[in-house]
Parts: C-alpha cells; structure tokens; sequence
C-alpha cells in the first residue's frame, strides 16, 4: 500500500494506491472516495471486539477496501480539520488515541485495550488503541501534528495526545505544584513520560475547542 498524504497541514486527505489484491482497513465512516474497482466488505471481527471499540469511542464495525482487477484508489479523512501521519509497526508499536485511528494495513493488529483509570485521565479514554504486527497505521488528529523525542522525560497535556510508541511508560498527574494549583491554572492534568521514543503531539484540544464553541452558540429554545 502507498499512501499520499495531501493539503497538510489543515485540511490533509489520505490518498492510499492498492495493488491488485492489496486491502486496507478503516474506520467507519473515514472514506471520502474510492475507484469503481474498489470492493468495500463490513465486519466487527467478532462481538466482543466490536463492543469494546464502541466502548472505547470507535465504531462498532471496520471496513476494508480491496482492489479487484487492476490498482486501486481510496481516500480517507477525518471529522475535525487537522493534519495526518503513517506510522510504521513492526519494529515499533504503538498507543494511539481512539479518535486518532484512521486507517491501516490488514497485516496491522489494531486492539482496543483497556487503560484503566490512566487511560481515562491522559485524553485517550478508559480505551485505547495498541499496534501489533507489521505494516502502516494513518493517523490523523485536530489541527497540527508535532512528533516529539522522548529522551528520559517529558510532561505532555493529556488532551493534546495524538500516538506515542508503546515502549514509553507514563503516568498521569497534575500540571502544578498542587491540585489547587492545577485547577487554577487551567491546565489539569497531564502525561509524565518516562523512556526513550517517540510522542506524535495535536496542536488543537477538540474537547477545549467544544466547550469554547458551544459557549458561544445561542441557548437552544426550548
């Protein structure tokens, strides 16, 4: 599979080219086109599986798109406006924000994994995803994507968080000296990374961005 990646920053587009007999599975809802050759099937891979990524703020179902007869096209976006990066597995796995999934290779074992109470206070949700296997992973998050290196430690916002390599280990805590502190300077709570890898970084925080809109939308009639 080849993946273009078009009109970043802002507005990016996800061009995948498939060989004859290439696949690629998404999210639901994440194609934007695809070439007439391109045969789309539904699946939850199992009950189970389904449930836990409706859980964890994902769909129920995933797609995959197969070329049939000749090289293949389709086009894959995201809700919020914002950039989009492919990520390699294999010799690195990787954390991924649930809403940051777009897209990936069959070969590619996306899992919806519990994060516990961690999970839920570091903006992945009480779910997030984890990569197993060998392949590309797209991503794509709400404004500018920034990729960090980890070296020792880094404090990162939990609500700007796009994917990080799962070597990294983290715990989540408050932005200053006390919870006060914390409250009053509008930051809350934070990521505390420790270990060496790599931390893909959102320049917008859709929920920030939702609470700053709806406040400025009229009262809804009654």
């Amino acid at each position: 599979m080849q993946v273009n990646l078009l009109y970043r920053p802002s507005q990016s587009l996800a061009q995948c080219w498939l060989q004859n007999g290439e696949s690629v599975v998404a999210e639901s809802g994440a194609m934007v086109g695809m070439s007439t050759n391109v045969q789309m099937q539904t699946q939850s891979g199992g009950f189970m599986k389904g449930l836990k990524r409706l859980f964890g703020g994902e769909s129920f179902f995933r797609n995959t798109f197969t070329a049939q007869g000749g090289q293949g096209e389709v086009l894959f976006a995201t809700p919020l406006c914002g950039d989009m990066a492919v990520l390699e597995a294999g010799h690195k796995q990787w954390c991924i924000q649930n809403s940051a999934y777009v897209a990936s290779s069959p070969s590619v074992d996306v899992k919806t994994k519990t994060g516990g109470f961690k999970g839920m206070f570091s903006g992945a949700g009480l779910f997030l995803l984890e990569t197993q296997g060998m392949g590309q992973v797209v991503i794509g998050t709400f404004g500018a994507l920034e990729q960090v290196q980890v070296d020792g430690s880094m404090v990162i916002d939990t609500g700007h968080l796009a994917a990080w390599e799962s070597t990294l280990t983290y715990k989540v805590g408050k932005s200053g000296s006390g919870w006060i502190a914390s409250f009053l300077s509008g930051e809350g709570l934070v990521c505390h990374f420790e270990g060496q890898g790599t931390v893909y970084l959102q320049s917008r925080n859709a929920a920030e961005y939702g609470s700053t809109i709806g406040a400025l939308l009229p009262p809804r009639e009654q």
